[in-house]
């Protein structure tokens, strides 16, 4: 469950729009803690840093810390059972047409963690949430 009470500085999906190629989500349970790291450390920079979501820029790449709390609800803790928190990543590859990875993803035999109708039906009803908001 997100902890931030504002909105970021941009939507996911615009912000996720300009990402390119293999992204890499880290999941942490202390964004500050691993925003510190990161930039005293490794030196990198932070985009963007709220309780819930740091966008990280450096070195050519861009990548996220994701509060382990914003996870709960997400499709793979169906598949696996976390017993340590702050311990995840996630690796997405953009660009590769979601629809036809899951129709060969099926036509293969291999697990399919979130179809693609439930993802439109997610969105769909955030936007019916959102208009009988206003």
């Amino acid at each position: 469950m997100k902890l931030r009470k504002t909105d970021p500085w941009k939507p996911a999906s615009d912000y996720s729009r300009e990402l390119t190629g293999l992204t890499v989500n880290l999941l942490v349970n202390n964004i500050g803690q691993a925003t510190n790291f990161i930039t005293n450390v490794i030196q990198a920079n932070i985009i963007y840093q709220d309780i819930d979501f740091a966008a990280i820029e450096g070195f050519g790449s861009k990548w996220c810390f994701h509060a382990d709390h914003t996870y709960d609800k997400h499709p793979l803790t169906n598949f696996i059972n976390i017993k340590k928190r702050g311990n995840g990543i996630e690796l997405r590859l953009l660009g590769c047409n979601p629809d036809k990875a899951e129709i060969r993803a099926l036509k293969h035999c291999f697990n399919v963690i979130l179809y693609i109708i439930d993802i439109c039906l997610r969105q769909s009803r955030r936007q019916i949430e959102r208009s009988s908001m206003h």
